[in-house]
Protein backbone atom coordinates (compact mmCIF):
# COMPACT_ATOMS: atom_id res chain seq x y z
CA UNK A 1 0.00 0.00 0.00
CA UNK A 2 2.73 2.50 0.79
CA UNK A 3 4.66 1.62 -2.43
CA UNK A 4 1.58 3.51 -4.08
CA UNK A 5 2.24 6.96 -5.40
CA UNK A 6 1.37 9.75 -2.90
CA UNK A 7 -1.39 11.12 -5.49
CA UNK A 8 -2.78 7.51 -5.66
CA UNK A 9 -2.26 6.78 -2.37
CA UNK A 10 -6.48 7.72 -2.10
CA UNK A 11 -7.12 5.23 -4.40
CA UNK A 12 -6.24 2.54 -2.12
CA UNK A 13 -9.47 0.78 -0.96
CA UNK A 14 -9.89 0.42 -4.56
CA UNK A 15 -6.67 -1.57 -5.39
CA UNK A 16 -6.85 -3.09 -2.82
CA UNK A 17 -10.53 -4.53 -3.64
CA UNK A 18 -8.79 -5.53 -6.91
CA UNK A 19 -5.92 -7.01 -5.42
CA UNK A 20 -8.32 -9.82 -3.74
CA UNK A 21 -10.40 -10.29 -6.58
CA UNK A 22 -6.81 -10.76 -8.55
CA UNK A 23 -5.53 -13.55 -6.07
CA UNK A 24 -9.06 -14.88 -6.22
CA UNK A 25 -9.22 -15.56 -9.95
CA UNK A 26 -5.40 -16.37 -10.15
CA UNK A 27 -5.66 -19.05 -7.32
CA UNK A 28 -8.31 -20.55 -8.77
CA UNK A 29 -6.62 -21.04 -12.15
CA UNK A 30 -3.31 -21.89 -10.30
CA UNK A 31 -4.87 -24.78 -8.34
CA UNK A 32 -6.48 -26.06 -10.92
CA UNK A 33 -2.83 -26.11 -13.09
CA UNK A 34 -1.20 -27.62 -10.25
CA UNK A 35 0.22 -30.68 -12.19
CA UNK A 36 2.20 -28.58 -14.83
CA UNK A 37 3.80 -26.67 -11.67
CA UNK A 38 5.88 -29.66 -10.10
CA UNK A 39 7.84 -29.56 -7.06
CA UNK A 40 6.62 -25.98 -6.87
CA UNK A 41 3.04 -26.51 -7.15
CA UNK A 42 0.99 -23.98 -5.61
CA UNK A 43 -0.83 -24.62 -2.25
CA UNK A 44 -4.05 -27.21 -3.33
CA UNK A 45 -6.29 -26.28 -0.25
CA UNK A 46 -6.02 -24.25 2.52
CA UNK A 47 -7.13 -24.37 6.67
CA UNK A 48 -8.53 -21.95 9.15
CA UNK A 49 -6.92 -23.75 11.90
CA UNK A 50 -3.62 -25.57 13.16
CA UNK A 51 -6.03 -28.17 14.29
CA UNK A 52 -7.45 -29.08 11.27
CA UNK A 53 -3.86 -29.10 9.01
CA UNK A 54 -2.79 -31.11 11.52
CA UNK A 55 -6.06 -33.66 11.34
CA UNK A 56 -5.37 -33.83 7.23
CA UNK A 57 -1.85 -34.75 7.46
CA UNK A 58 -1.34 -36.23 11.48
CA UNK A 59 2.22 -37.75 10.25
CA UNK A 60 4.02 -34.79 9.18
CA UNK A 61 2.18 -31.93 11.74
CA UNK A 62 2.25 -31.82 15.50
CA UNK A 63 1.05 -28.93 17.59
CA UNK A 64 2.54 -27.89 21.26
CA UNK A 65 0.59 -25.20 23.38
CA UNK A 66 1.39 -23.57 26.33
CA UNK A 67 -0.79 -23.98 29.37
CA UNK A 68 -3.14 -20.98 28.94
CA UNK A 69 -3.97 -18.17 26.71
CA UNK A 70 -4.62 -14.21 27.95
CA UNK A 71 -8.20 -12.46 28.58
CA UNK A 72 -7.62 -8.77 28.03
CA UNK A 73 -10.67 -6.34 29.60
CA UNK A 74 -9.85 -2.70 28.75
CA UNK A 75 -11.20 0.68 30.52
CA UNK A 76 -13.11 2.89 28.12
CA UNK A 77 -10.57 4.83 25.93
CA UNK A 78 -10.35 8.53 26.90
CA UNK A 79 -10.73 11.10 23.91
CA UNK A 80 -12.68 13.29 21.54
CA UNK A 81 -15.68 12.23 20.33
CA UNK A 82 -16.20 10.19 23.48
CA UNK A 83 -16.40 6.06 23.39
CA UNK A 84 -15.40 6.12 19.59
CA UNK A 85 -16.19 2.45 18.69
CA UNK A 86 -12.98 1.34 17.04
CA UNK A 87 -12.02 1.37 20.89
CA UNK A 88 -14.40 -0.35 22.51
CA UNK A 89 -14.51 -3.07 19.60
CA UNK A 90 -11.12 -3.67 21.31
CA UNK A 91 -12.30 -3.56 24.89
CA UNK A 92 -11.96 -7.08 25.41
CA UNK A 93 -10.47 -10.19 23.76
CA UNK A 94 -9.78 -13.26 24.51
CA UNK A 95 -6.18 -14.20 23.04
CA UNK A 96 -5.53 -17.99 22.71
CA UNK A 97 -2.90 -20.04 24.50
CA UNK A 98 0.18 -19.36 22.49
CA UNK A 99 1.25 -22.64 20.13
CA UNK A 100 3.87 -23.45 18.12
CA UNK A 101 3.47 -25.89 14.95
CA UNK A 102 6.18 -28.52 13.94
CA UNK A 103 5.90 -29.12 10.51
CA UNK A 104 8.17 -32.52 8.73
CA UNK A 105 8.98 -30.92 5.69
CA UNK A 106 7.36 -27.79 5.74
CA UNK A 107 8.04 -24.72 3.55
CA UNK A 108 7.59 -21.34 4.34
CA UNK A 109 6.95 -18.57 1.24
CA UNK A 110 7.70 -15.19 0.74
CA UNK A 111 8.12 -12.14 2.79
CA UNK A 112 4.16 -12.39 4.16
CA UNK A 113 5.64 -16.09 5.65
CA UNK A 114 3.11 -18.28 4.38
CA UNK A 115 3.21 -21.75 5.16
CA UNK A 116 2.57 -24.73 3.08
CA UNK A 117 2.55 -28.62 4.62
CA UNK A 118 3.77 -31.08 2.77
CA UNK A 119 0.75 -32.57 1.62
CA UNK A 120 0.27 -29.24 0.11
CA UNK A 121 -2.41 -27.04 2.64
CA UNK A 122 -2.19 -23.92 3.15
CA UNK A 123 -1.93 -23.15 7.02
CA UNK A 124 -4.31 -19.87 6.87
CA UNK A 125 -3.96 -19.12 10.47
CA UNK A 126 -0.06 -18.81 10.47
CA UNK A 127 -0.41 -17.10 7.19
CA UNK A 128 -2.97 -14.59 7.73
CA UNK A 129 -2.67 -11.46 5.52
CA UNK A 130 -4.20 -7.90 5.76
CA UNK A 131 -8.01 -7.68 4.86
CA UNK A 132 -8.67 -10.54 3.07
CA UNK A 133 -11.51 -13.07 4.53
CA UNK A 134 -10.36 -16.76 3.31
CA UNK A 135 -7.36 -18.51 2.23
CA UNK A 136 -8.17 -18.52 -1.35
CA UNK A 137 -7.76 -14.34 -1.56
CA UNK A 138 -3.47 -15.26 -0.18
CA UNK A 139 -1.32 -13.02 -2.29
CA UNK A 140 0.03 -16.38 -3.08
CA UNK A 141 -1.88 -16.87 -5.14
CA UNK A 142 -0.72 -14.37 -7.65
CA UNK A 143 2.08 -16.52 -8.84
CA UNK A 144 1.85 -19.07 -11.12
CA UNK A 145 3.91 -21.21 -8.62
CA UNK A 146 6.00 -20.98 -6.28
CA UNK A 147 9.52 -19.45 -6.40
CA UNK A 148 12.29 -21.70 -6.63
CA UNK A 149 12.53 -23.95 -2.82
CA UNK A 150 16.08 -23.98 -0.94
CA UNK A 151 16.06 -27.20 0.88
CA UNK A 152 17.41 -26.57 4.69
CA UNK A 153 18.65 -29.47 6.14
CA UNK A 154 17.91 -28.69 9.91
CA UNK A 155 15.07 -26.83 12.08
CA UNK A 156 14.26 -23.04 10.82
CA UNK A 157 11.85 -21.26 13.03
CA UNK A 158 9.12 -18.89 11.02
CA UNK A 159 9.13 -15.44 12.53
CA UNK A 160 8.29 -13.34 9.27
CA UNK A 161 4.44 -12.93 8.81
CA UNK A 162 2.37 -10.21 6.95
CA UNK A 163 3.47 -6.32 6.81
CA UNK A 164 6.82 -7.42 9.30
CA UNK A 165 8.87 -6.77 5.76
CA UNK A 166 8.43 -3.25 5.65
CA UNK A 167 6.63 -1.82 8.56
CA UNK A 168 7.95 -0.88 11.93
CA UNK A 169 5.00 -1.79 13.78
CA UNK A 170 4.35 -5.24 12.41
CA UNK A 171 8.26 -5.98 12.99
CA UNK A 172 8.01 -5.29 16.16
CA UNK A 173 4.59 -6.55 17.44
CA UNK A 174 4.18 -9.53 14.77
CA UNK A 175 7.33 -10.81 14.08
CA UNK A 176 9.87 -10.84 16.98
CA UNK A 177 7.58 -11.94 19.76
CA UNK A 178 7.29 -15.35 17.79
CA UNK A 179 10.63 -16.15 19.13
CA UNK A 180 9.05 -15.56 22.29
CA UNK A 181 6.38 -18.28 21.52
CA UNK A 182 9.28 -21.06 20.78
CA UNK A 183 10.50 -20.31 24.17
CA UNK A 184 7.14 -20.28 25.88
CA UNK A 185 5.71 -23.77 24.33
CA UNK A 186 9.47 -25.35 23.54
CA UNK A 187 11.63 -24.63 26.63
CA UNK A 188 15.70 -24.93 25.39
CA UNK A 189 14.85 -26.08 21.90
CA UNK A 190 17.54 -24.39 19.69
CA UNK A 191 16.94 -23.82 15.95
CA UNK A 192 19.64 -23.85 13.05
CA UNK A 193 18.31 -20.92 11.49
CA UNK A 194 15.59 -18.25 11.59
CA UNK A 195 13.42 -17.28 8.79
CA UNK A 196 12.91 -13.23 8.89
CA UNK A 197 13.21 -10.42 6.79
CA UNK A 198 16.68 -9.23 7.22
CA UNK A 199 16.76 -6.48 4.10
CA UNK A 200 17.12 -3.47 5.97
CA UNK A 201 19.55 -1.99 8.11
CA UNK A 202 16.84 -1.33 11.15
CA UNK A 203 15.42 -4.95 11.03
CA UNK A 204 19.33 -6.46 11.84
CA UNK A 205 19.66 -3.79 14.33
CA UNK A 206 16.51 -5.07 16.14
CA UNK A 207 17.13 -8.67 15.89
CA UNK A 208 20.57 -8.05 17.42
CA UNK A 209 19.14 -5.91 20.26
CA UNK A 210 16.55 -8.64 20.75
CA UNK A 211 19.45 -11.14 21.30
CA UNK A 212 18.49 -13.05 18.17
CA UNK A 213 21.74 -12.00 16.09
CA UNK A 214 23.68 -15.21 17.15
CA UNK A 215 21.02 -17.44 14.88
CA UNK A 216 21.70 -17.77 11.25
CA UNK A 217 18.99 -15.61 9.64
CA UNK A 218 17.37 -16.56 6.25
CA UNK A 219 15.91 -13.73 4.66
CA UNK A 220 12.07 -13.60 4.20
CA UNK A 221 12.43 -12.05 0.74
CA UNK A 222 9.01 -11.81 -1.54
CA UNK A 223 10.51 -14.11 -4.01
CA UNK A 224 12.16 -16.62 -0.43
CA UNK A 225 10.86 -19.84 -0.17
CA UNK A 226 12.61 -22.33 2.36
CA UNK A 227 11.90 -26.01 3.27
CA UNK A 228 13.18 -27.79 6.33
CA UNK A 229 13.75 -30.88 7.90
CA UNK A 230 11.89 -29.38 10.17
CA UNK A 231 9.94 -26.37 10.18
CA UNK A 232 8.54 -24.69 13.72
CA UNK A 233 6.00 -22.39 13.09
CA UNK A 234 4.72 -20.11 16.14
CA UNK A 235 0.88 -18.65 16.23
CA UNK A 236 0.60 -14.82 15.68
CA UNK A 237 2.02 -13.38 18.72
CA UNK A 238 -0.74 -10.13 17.98
CA UNK A 239 -3.93 -10.99 16.66
CA UNK A 240 -5.84 -8.33 14.97
CA UNK A 241 -3.43 -5.98 17.13
CA UNK A 242 -4.48 -6.13 20.51
CA UNK A 243 -0.90 -5.46 22.03
CA UNK A 244 -1.36 -8.45 24.51
CA UNK A 245 0.30 -8.22 27.38
CA UNK A 246 2.33 -11.23 27.31
CA UNK A 247 4.25 -9.52 23.79
CA UNK A 248 4.95 -6.10 25.28
CA UNK A 249 6.31 -7.24 27.80
CA UNK A 250 8.10 -9.76 25.80
CA UNK A 251 9.69 -6.70 23.60
CA UNK A 252 10.24 -4.25 26.83
CA UNK A 253 12.34 -7.14 28.47
CA UNK A 254 14.59 -7.86 25.21
CA UNK A 255 15.00 -4.19 23.97
CA UNK A 256 16.20 -1.84 26.78
CA UNK A 257 17.67 1.75 27.14
CA UNK A 258 20.78 2.33 26.52
CA UNK A 259 23.37 3.20 29.26
CA UNK A 260 23.17 6.99 27.86
CA UNK A 261 19.56 7.27 28.11
CA UNK A 262 17.83 10.09 30.21
CA UNK A 263 18.95 12.94 28.59
CA UNK A 264 16.30 13.35 26.23
CA UNK A 265 13.40 15.41 25.80
CA UNK A 266 10.58 14.74 28.42
CA UNK A 267 7.50 16.25 26.17
CA UNK A 268 7.34 14.93 22.60
CA UNK A 269 5.77 15.86 19.20
CA UNK A 270 6.34 13.10 16.50
CA UNK A 271 6.22 14.55 13.30
CA UNK A 272 5.27 12.71 9.78
CA UNK A 273 6.77 15.68 8.22
CA UNK A 274 4.71 17.13 5.52
CA UNK A 275 4.19 15.03 2.10
CA UNK A 276 0.72 15.00 0.85
CA UNK A 277 -1.47 12.14 1.05
CA UNK A 278 0.85 10.83 3.86
CA UNK A 279 -1.32 11.01 7.18
CA UNK A 280 0.35 14.67 8.02
CA UNK A 281 -0.95 17.01 10.14
CA UNK A 282 -2.02 19.28 8.07
CA UNK A 283 -1.71 22.47 10.09
CA UNK A 284 1.32 20.68 11.99
CA UNK A 285 3.76 24.67 12.15
CA UNK A 286 0.62 26.38 13.69
CA UNK A 287 -0.04 23.65 16.27
CA UNK A 288 4.08 23.44 16.96
CA UNK A 289 3.97 26.83 18.32
CA UNK A 290 1.67 26.05 20.44
CA UNK A 291 2.72 23.27 21.64
CA UNK A 292 6.73 24.47 22.49
CA UNK A 293 5.09 27.00 24.84
CA UNK A 294 4.18 23.71 26.68
CA UNK A 295 7.55 22.54 25.95
CA UNK A 296 7.76 19.93 23.57
CA UNK A 297 9.85 19.34 20.96
CA UNK A 298 9.22 18.46 17.66
CA UNK A 299 11.10 15.05 16.63
CA UNK A 300 11.13 12.66 13.27
CA UNK A 301 11.87 8.81 14.51
CA UNK A 302 12.58 8.01 10.82
CA UNK A 303 15.85 10.01 10.85
CA UNK A 304 16.86 7.97 14.49
CA UNK A 305 18.59 4.94 14.72
CA UNK A 306 16.48 1.87 16.61
CA UNK A 307 18.39 2.27 19.62
CA UNK A 308 17.95 6.43 19.77
CA UNK A 309 13.97 5.40 19.31
CA UNK A 310 14.14 3.26 22.27
CA UNK A 311 16.11 5.87 24.14
CA UNK A 312 13.87 8.89 23.31
CA UNK A 313 10.50 7.23 23.95
CA UNK A 314 12.26 5.12 27.10
CA UNK A 315 12.53 8.77 28.76
CA UNK A 316 8.98 10.45 27.44
CA UNK A 317 6.53 11.94 30.02
CA UNK A 318 4.11 12.98 27.40
CA UNK A 319 3.72 12.47 23.94
CA UNK A 320 1.59 14.20 20.98
CA UNK A 321 1.60 12.31 17.32
CA UNK A 322 -0.56 11.74 14.51
CA UNK A 323 -1.28 8.13 13.95
CA UNK A 324 1.92 6.28 12.96
CA UNK A 325 4.31 3.85 12.86
CA UNK A 326 6.59 6.23 14.86
CA UNK A 327 4.33 5.21 18.01
CA UNK A 328 5.39 1.92 18.30
CA UNK A 329 7.94 3.51 20.07
CA UNK A 330 5.48 3.73 22.76
CA UNK A 331 6.58 0.35 23.83
CA UNK A 332 9.53 1.65 25.49
CA UNK A 333 7.56 4.61 27.54
CA UNK A 334 7.68 4.85 31.19
CA UNK A 335 4.86 3.76 33.39
CA UNK A 336 2.93 7.02 34.14
CA UNK A 337 3.36 8.53 30.57
CA UNK A 338 0.24 10.51 28.19
CA UNK A 339 -0.42 10.54 25.20
CA UNK A 340 -2.39 12.02 22.95
CA UNK A 341 -2.77 10.28 19.38
CA UNK A 342 -4.39 12.41 16.26
CA UNK A 343 -6.55 11.18 13.75
CA UNK A 344 -8.86 11.88 10.64
CA UNK A 345 -12.50 10.33 11.09
CA UNK A 346 -11.73 8.07 8.20
CA UNK A 347 -9.04 6.15 9.66
CA UNK A 348 -8.79 5.46 13.53
CA UNK A 349 -6.65 3.03 15.15
CA UNK A 350 -6.61 1.13 18.15
CA UNK A 351 -3.41 -0.14 18.15
CA UNK A 352 -1.15 2.14 19.84
CA UNK A 353 -3.68 2.95 22.39
CA UNK A 354 -3.78 -1.20 23.22
CA UNK A 355 0.34 -0.96 23.55
CA UNK A 356 -0.35 1.59 26.31
CA UNK A 357 -2.86 -0.02 27.90
CA UNK A 358 -0.73 -2.68 28.69
CA UNK A 359 2.16 -1.13 30.70
CA UNK A 360 0.65 0.39 34.21
CA UNK A 361 -0.64 3.94 34.68
CA UNK A 362 -0.12 4.93 31.16
CA UNK A 363 -2.49 7.81 30.43
CA UNK A 364 -3.81 8.08 26.74
CA UNK A 365 -6.30 10.05 24.80
CA UNK A 366 -7.35 10.16 21.64
CA UNK A 367 -8.62 13.15 18.90
CA UNK A 368 -10.55 12.48 15.88
CA UNK A 369 -10.65 15.22 13.86
CA UNK A 370 -14.41 16.87 12.52
CA UNK A 371 -16.51 14.40 10.43
CA UNK A 372 -16.71 11.31 13.27
CA UNK A 373 -20.04 10.63 12.71
CA UNK A 374 -20.28 9.58 9.18
CA UNK A 375 -17.63 7.05 9.75
CA UNK A 376 -19.96 4.47 12.28
CA UNK A 377 -19.69 1.20 13.44
CA UNK A 378 -18.78 -0.89 10.71
CA UNK A 379 -17.29 1.24 8.57
CA UNK A 380 -14.06 0.11 6.66
CA UNK A 381 -11.53 2.07 8.37
CA UNK A 382 -9.09 2.13 5.11
CA UNK A 383 -8.79 6.02 3.77
CA UNK A 384 -5.49 4.81 5.55
CA UNK A 385 -2.68 7.84 4.09
CA UNK A 386 -5.72 10.41 4.21
CA UNK A 387 -4.07 13.52 6.04
CA UNK A 388 -5.06 15.02 9.17
CA UNK A 389 -6.96 18.57 9.58
CA UNK A 390 -7.52 19.45 13.33
CA UNK A 391 -7.48 23.00 13.94
CA UNK A 392 -4.37 23.55 16.36
CA UNK A 393 -6.78 25.51 19.21
CA UNK A 394 -8.32 22.08 19.52
CA UNK A 395 -5.05 19.67 19.74
CA UNK A 396 -3.68 22.68 22.79
CA UNK A 397 -7.05 21.88 24.49
CA UNK A 398 -6.45 18.48 24.26
CA UNK A 399 -2.89 18.80 25.31
CA UNK A 400 -4.06 20.52 28.38
CA UNK A 401 -7.02 18.44 29.04
CA UNK A 402 -3.95 15.28 29.22
CA UNK A 403 -1.66 17.06 31.27
CA UNK A 404 -4.13 17.99 33.89
CA UNK A 405 -6.20 14.32 33.95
Amino acid sequence: MTRLPSRLQPLWPLVKRLHRAASLWSGFVGRGTRWLQGDRALPRRGTYSVDRTQALEPDAVTIVRAPAGETIRRPVATGAPAEHWVFAAKRSFDVPARSMMDIASGTVVGHYGAVVTPGGTLDFETSDYFGVDTWREHPMYLRRRLPEIQDVDGTVLVLATRGGHNNYYHFLLDVLPRFGVLEETMPGREVDALYVPTATAWQKTLLGLAGLDGIPAINAGADAAVRATRLLVPSLPNPQEVAPPAAVSWLRARLRPSPDAGKTPRRVYVTRGQRPNSRRLVREEETLALLERQGFVCVEPGGLSPQEQIDLFSGAEVVVAPHGAAMTNLLFVPPGTRVLELFDPSYVNQAFWAITQAIPDTRYRYLVADGAERHGPGDPMNKILVDIDIPPAAVADAVDALLTD
